[in-house]
Formats: structure tokens, C-alpha cells, sequence
């Protein structure tokens, strides 16, 4: 019988120890070691020269064969991906419990029909997958379903099958007859995903994998498994807001900057062409507290509305709370106001929300930010055809942002009159985007352009 031994892995970096450890040395994280049991195996023999496989070529001698994309007909997932599915790659798509990860896994194998799919469910029984499939209210004739959780047997079953795109829902529920822990383990999930890129790369099938992720938001198991896949899809989003972003946290095959807009609806996600008109409020009215702001998800132009709420605070101590925006940041632009442009909020709440449900982290919302809050402290609203583009630094100058033509012309393709943007953005044509552009470099000759 070969010994038996026992070794301690951390479930965030894949760092392990003979003995079990509180903090891990390499992450920095506390209680995150998992016991595994490993055998030790006999040394084999050592291998012959002859025996060494791929021999090292120079540069010139390597073939670059030109592969063609598999095109998933989902325009958000496509656009993530850089184009399309690139055969034999392996993609990790991880996501919040109840997010949709099923749900979009299961439109794209519905939408794929004319490629062989093949849909491997662990977590669901075939009769579950036929009910979601009728809400999804779509078929495909080539999508072939199978409930399984054992590696061994769906390797086989996809061996026999050969399709061009195998999904698998989900990798922690996926386990081998090889090593003797429990499925959803480290070992497992390793070991299982191991297999499955060694699969996809000698047999050129394209493989979906689904993955669980730990309450600290990122993908269960060792950090090890992000390394090993080809692309990480990070499918976020508020269950309670029906909008859901997908965003590539890492590509081989394409750019980490692009992201999808999806709605979760009664029959699955639709896809937002235009993220801007629907995030932006159809209210004729003008309400103080709002403000446009012009930011840059990815590469992708989109206009967002934040919403601002000053009042006296009720207690002892200001509450400060923002939704979907740095809280550290909105302290840092209160500071500014108070210091540098003289408004006193030391003693009232603010309230900040950014419509929607989306979470910002583009610097040039801070100009909206300071506007939307300024305007609730007076009670004045600001033009809804007015929108922003601006970094406020701590001096109260209006710092330049990227992508500043992009930006424009959303504003002006949705029928905004005028924009306010940093006077340090030069360089580029203002005549023809048919928007009137007010450049500004300091936090004060905003507030006189837009209350006077």
C-alpha cells in the first residue's frame, strides 16, 4: 500500500504547508489552510533520452495557424471575449450565487446552433435544465445535455461526442477518482481543471467553466486555477437591480478593458446596446441632487446618473454613504468642497447613489459627484442637458481624463446640450461633435458656470 500523508493548502494562493497555519506566509490571508490527504508514489524509472517528446525550435520554424473564432451570437459575451470563442481555450466565468451564471451559460449553448455543444450540469438534474430552457424560450438541436459529476466519465462522453463548445456548470461540483477528498475541493479543483485544459488543448474543444466564488468576491479554489485557464469572466452585479455586468479579468486572446450590460428579465438576459438611455432617468422635471456624469467603462462611452441627498444630520455624528461609489472618495471630495470652494458640510449627511445598480470607479465622475452634491445642499437643480467629465484633485483643479472625444460624443448622441470638461484636455477638434463644450479648471468656475 503506498504511505499516506497529509498536507495543509491555502484556498486564496495555493501555498502549502506541511502543518497547518493561522496566516498564510505567502497571501497574507488568516483561516484559509484545507487539510488534504496525498499519497506518496513510488519513484518511476527514469526516462530515456529518446523518450523527451517536443523538441525545442527556433522562432522561425513554429507554423502560426490562423484560428476562427467561434461566434456565440450573444453581441455583450462576444465583445468580452475580444470577438468570439477562440477554439480550445479554456473560460472561467464566476459570478455571485443566484447572478445568472447558469442563465447565460445556458443561452449561449441555445444560441450556438450551428456548433456541436455539449452542456455538462452537476449542479442541476436534466429536468431542471429542460424548465429553465422553456423560460429561456429557445432550442437548439445540436446542444446535447448531461448530468454528470465524475471527470473520468465526462472526458469520455466528450471524447465520443467531440463537440466545438463544452460548458460545464459547475468545476467545484466536478470530481476524480484520483485523488480521495471531497468534490469542491483544492486538490479536486485543481486536479479536475488540469485535466480539462489538457483535454481542450490536445483536442481543440472550447470549454465554458463555470466557477464558484468565496465571500471576498473572487473565484473559489487556489489562485493556482486562475492561471491555468485561458480567459476569467466575472459575472457581477445587485440581485436586487435587474442590470448585470460581465467583465474579463484576464484574456489571452483578446482585451481586459471591454465589458457586457445584461437585464435579467423573466426569459433570461437582454442584451443593452445602449447602456446609457437606460440608465439615465426619464424625468422631464428637473430635481435637484442629479447630475450627468460622462464615464468610460472598458472602452465603451456610457453616461450614468448620480444621485445626491444633503440634510442636516439628525444625530452627533454626519453619516457618509455612497452606493455603487468609493465611500474614500467621497469623504476626500467633501473635503475638497470644504476646504478649497468653502461650503460647509461638516454638519449634514450625504447621501450618494449611482442609478442603476452599477458600480463606478472612473475618477472623471468626480466633477458630477461635487455637482449633484452642491446642488442638493442649495436646492437648486442643474439642467438635465448638462452633463460632466472631470477629475477633481485636492487643490480643487479640474484634472484631464482619457478618452475625452468618446465621451463627447455619447453626450452628443444623446441630445445633451452642453458638456463641462477639464481645460487641460486639448488636442482635438470641438467644432464637430454639435455639443456646446465649457472647459474649466478649477471646482469654483464650474459652480458659477452652472448656478451662477
Amino acid at each position: 500500500m503506498p504511505a499516506t500523508k497529509s498536507i495543509y493548502t491555502c484556498q486564496n494562493c495555493g501555498f502549502q504547508s506541511p502543518k497547518w497555519m493561522g496566516k498564510c506566509t505567502s497571501c497574507g490571508e488568516w483561516n484559509t489552510f484545507v487539510e488534504e490527504i496525498i499519497e506518496k508514489k513510488k519513484s518511476a524509472a527514469k526516462v530515456a533520452a529518446r523518450h523527451l517528446g517536443n523538441q525545442p525550435i527556433t522562432l522561425e520554424n513554429i507554423q502560426a495557424a490562423k484560428t476562427q473564432r467561434i461566434v456565440a451570437g450573444i453581441k455583450e459575451f462576444d465583445r468580452v471575449l475580444g470577438g468570439g470563442i477562440v477554439p480550445g481555450s479554456l473560460i472561467l466565468l464566476g459570478g455571485d450565487p443566484g447572478i445568472g451564471k447558469s442563465t447565460l451559460a445556458l443561452q449561449l449553448a441555445l444560441k450556438l446552433n450551428k456548433q456541436k455543444i455539449l452542456y455538462t450540469s452537476g449542479e442541476e438534474s436534466l429536468q431542471q435544465i429542460k424548465l429553465r430552457a422553456e423560460r429561456l424560450n429557445n432550442s437548439n438541436n445540436n446542444c446535447l445535455f448531461l448530468s454528470e459529476t465524475s471527470l473520468e466519465n465526462l472526458l469520455a462522453h466528450s471524447e465520443q461526442i467531440q463537440p466545438d463548445v463544452l460548458i460545464i456548470d459547475s468545476i467545484q461540483t466536478i470530481s476524480t477518482e484520483n485523488i480521495e477528498s471531497s468534490p469542491g475541493s483544492v486538490s479536486q479543483v485543481r486536479e479536475c481543471t488540469s485535466a480539462i485544459l489538457k483535454f481542450a488543448k490536445k483536442s481543440g474543444v472550447a470549454v465554458v467553466l463555470i466557477g464558484h466564488i468565496n465571500k471576498e468576491g473572487s473565484i473559489a479554489g487556489p489562485k493556482v486555477l486562475e492561471h491555468i485557464v485561458d480567459t476569467v469572466l466575472q459575472f457581477e452585479g445587485d440581485t436586487n437591480y435587474m442590470y448585470r455586468i460581465l467583465r474579463s479579468n484576464k484574456n489571452r486572446f483578446g482585451s481586459t478593458n471591454e465589458l457586457g450590460i445584461f437585464e435579467m428579465r423573466s426569459d433570461g438576459l437582454r442584451e443593452i446596446t445602449n447602456p446609457s438611455e437606460q440608465l439615465i432617468s426619464k424625468v422631464s422635471d428637473d430635481v435637484s441632487g442629479t447630475a450627468i456624469a460622462a464615464t468610460i467603462e472598458g472602452i465603451r462611452p456610457i453616461l450614468i446618473e448620480i444621485q445626491a441627498l444633503v440634510s442636516s444630520a439628525a444625530y452627533g455624528t454626519p453619516q457618509r454613504s455612497s452606493t455603487g461609489f468609493d465611500l474614500r472618495r467621497l469623504n476626500m471630495l467633501l473635503a475638497v468642497l470644504e476646504k478649497r470652494a468653502g461650503f460647509k458640510l461638516i454638519q449634514k449627511d450625504v447621501f450618494l447613489n449611482i442609478a442603476g445598480g452599477l458600480k463606478i470607479n472612473d475618477p472623471a465622475t468626480d466633477l458630477a459627484v461635487i455637482c449633484s452634491i452642491l446642488s442638493s445642499n442649495i436646492d437648486i437643480p442643474i439642467d438635465h442637458k448638462i452633463c460632466f467629465a472631470g477629475e477633481v484633485g485636492l487643490t480643487g483643479e479640474i484634472r484631464a481624463v482619457n478618452r475625452i472625444e468618446q465621451r463627447i460624443a455619447e453626450a452628443a448622441k444623446l441630445g445633451f446640450k452642453k458638456i463641462i470638461i477639464p481645460s487641460l484636455n486639448k488636442g482635438f477638434d470641438t467644432s464637430g461633435f454639435g455639443i456646446d463644450i465649457v472647459k474649466t479648471s478649477r471646482v469654483e468656475e464650474v459652480f458659477r458656470s452652472i448656478f451662477g
